[in-house]
């Protein structure tokens, strides 16, 4: 299952999800369809009585049936009834364990009862089963986080002091609030508004860090925790976040007081190493490997894991990476050393989990396709998320995954034993020196890379040659007319002589959101929200664009046959390009496609990512 995919299916999974409580939908048959569907119009008009006998209904014929439990589990939730709604989301869950909604209603209700641990671990699964994609709109609307929004907006681009944004209570409502935790310690929270918030939080913590001094004061668990989650957030997204001079000072002296006492042995505040690990990775700081000799809270233990012990164990797997073919090519060593800098995506979720809940809601691989023996080629696979995707829904697969970075495939290779994979061989190469290995493949993937060659052309023709006839491709290439506006964001940055630097792309994205209308779209990319992301969506050292003609040409001269593009995630793309050709559309029809994207250019926003077959003969 493919990005695109992922994210729409996340979309219609968590449609009808709202904070504090979120709705999913499932049925089994028309009659009960037409209930459910009944029962929720009652529940959001206020019919309380009436949605709970209808769901009582649907239960008397099918007494597993999740969306109504889940119903009765969320009025039972408004009613401060949270025992009984925990009742509910178990029977749910028990029915539907994979569902998302549900784990985070139970979530919200343990929490309620106080119950943390419990709570924590099924915001966890939720996140996990998809709602990470979901997260930030979840968070905004907490009326805690909602306020906090607001004060900053009314003044925003000017500053917002933390004495008017928090007050008295400092961070202390934002740590409690264990959903927004759990979202930071598992995935990138994409949106300016939030990434807004957390900057002040951070900025506080740095506050209440210098204030305590060397002993660290008496500091609420609660916000220790809370720092340690922003802490692995911001190793997440790789420090992107905007910070003023005088922040940074005063981060650098108490990154100074960590040294000091590291290397003289003194008690260390836990407040005060998470705050230092919301500013500077932990791996990079001189002599942390003895913090791994302490006992710190779990909170802690989990910000070391993360900072400290998978980047070391990532450092020691780059020497067993094997190199398969050259890098010379000037572009791809200038590519190289870009994803070396910043191996891109950082990703920690199983991407395999959001497959399995549309597996169980009917979206099945055929077994047998699943079960075949098969050689799949993963051309540019960076950090393995890809690669480890299909290695799980094609377990009898062999697959070779290769890229020109080795940080990035460590990471791949660490992520993957962590899984428990086997069928995955990692290799460092060039696409264009490919033809060398001696090798071919029944399916070949490559989404995303070809773009960032010297020559696309000549690295897509290499892959043709490894393909066996009868083969697939999966391609992703950027679109001409889409990324106009990447375009001229590429061309405002030479302009005003922005670097490929962390500090340069910092101060790069705070320009971008002072002007945020303009630059909408680049604002809403998930990329924008970490600095590999954004350096590879917007300071890339190489970039080529295609169009579906050029596309079109390239199929036709090498044998292959357009099949389709892959589903988007706004579902009426299709509806729309079947009244664009009313009575004759064909979604395999390219020429009709090009005409398409014409009259709507940002339908290929991210790429044209697309399969092709290779003829027999």
């Amino acid at each position: 299952m493919n990005r695109r995919e992922r994210r729409a299916a996340n979309k219609r999974r968590d449609e009808s999800a709202t904070r504090p409580n979120a709705l999913a939908f499932g049925s089994a048959g028309i009659s009960i369809v037409d209930l459910t569907a009944e029962a929720s119009r009652s529940y959001r008009v206020g019919r309380i009585s009436e949605a709970r006998e209808i769901c009582r209904q649907i239960l008397a014929r099918e007494p597993a049936h999740v969306q109504s439990l889940n119903l009765l589990g969320l009025m039972a939730q408004a009613s401060g009834d949270h025992r009984g709604a925990v009742k509910m989301f178990a029977k749910a869950i028990a029915a539907d364990e994979v569902n998302a909604a549900c784990h985070y209603n139970a979530g919200n209700s343990y929490q309620a009862l106080g119950n943390r641990c419990k709570a924590i671990a099924h915001f966890g699964k939720a996140l996990a089963l998809g709602m990470d994609e979901k997260a930030v709109s979840f968070i905004l609307q907490s009326p805690v986080i909602a306020r906090y929004v607001a004060r900053i907006a009314g003044k925003w681009p000017l500053p917002v002091t933390n004495v008017e944004l928090f007050g008295a209570e400092s961070v202390i409502p934002l740590a409690n609030d264990l959903f927004l935790r759990c979202a930071m310690e598992a995935t990138t929270l994409p949106g300016m508004q939030l990434e807004l918030l957390l900057g002040h939080a951070r900025a506080e913590l740095l506050r209440l860090a210098g204030e305590k001094g060397e002993d660290g004061g008496e500091i609420d668990d609660d916000v220790v925790a809370f720092a340690c989650a922003l802490a692995r957030q911001c190793f997440i997204n790789e420090y992107v976040q905007g910070r003023t001079e005088a922040e940074s000072a005063l981060a650098g002296v108490l990154r100074d007081r960590l040294l000091r006492d590291l290397a003289s042995g003194a008690v260390i505040a836990p407040l005060a190493l998470a705050v230092v690990a919301a500013y500077f990775p932990l791996h990079a700081v001189p002599m942390a490997e003895a913090l791994l000799r302490r006992d710190w809270p779990a909170t802690v233990a989990g910000l070391l894991q993360a900072q400290l012990r998978e980047p070391l164990e990532e450092m020691g797997e780059r020497a067993a990476v094997a190199t398969l073919a050259p890098i010379r090519n000037d572009v791809s060593l200038q590519v190289m050393r870009q994803y070396d800098e910043n191996p891109y995506p950082r990703w920690t979720i199983n991407p395999l989990n959001a497959f399995a809940a549309d597996q169980a809601r009917g979206r099945i691989i055929p077994t047998a396709e699943r079960q075949a023996e098969r050689d799949i080629l993963i051309a540019g696979c960076g950090t393995g998320s890809h690669a480890v995707q299909i290695a799980q829904v094609y377990p009898n697969a062999r697959l070779l995954a290769i890229d020109v970075s080795l940080p990035s495939l460590a990471y791949a290779r660490r992520k993957t034993r962590e899984l428990g994979l086997h069928n995955i061989e990692y290799a460092q190469a060039d696409i264009l020196e490919l033809g060398a290995i001696g090798r071919t493949f029944d399916s070949i993937e490559s989404v995303g890379v070809l773009h960032h060659l010297a020559e696309p052309v000549a690295g897509w023709r290499v892959l043709v040659s490894l393909l066996r006839p009868g083969g697939s491709m999966r391609i992703g290439l950027y679109s001409h007319l889409a990324r106009r506006l990447v375009v001229e964001a590429r061309a405002r940055i030479a302009a005003r002589g922005y670097r490929a630097t962390a500090d340069d792309i910092r101060r790069c994205r705070q320009d971008i959101m002072r002007e945020a209308e303009q630059w909408r779209m680049l604002i809403g990319a998930r990329d924008f929200y970490s600095t590999s992301g954004c350096r590879d969506l917007l300071f890339n050292v190489m970039e080529h664009r295609f169009t579906i003609p050029e596309i079109a040409a390239f199929l036709n001269d090498h044998g292959l046959t357009f099949q389709a593009f892959e589903p988007f995630d706004d579902p009426t793309v299709i509806e729309k390009f079947h009244r664009r050709f009313p009575g004759v559309a064909d979604e395999a029809n390219l020429e009709q496609w090009s005409r398409f994207e014409a009259d709507h250019p940002e339908t290929f926003w991210d790429m044209y990512v697309f399969t092709a077959g290779r003829n027999v003969h």
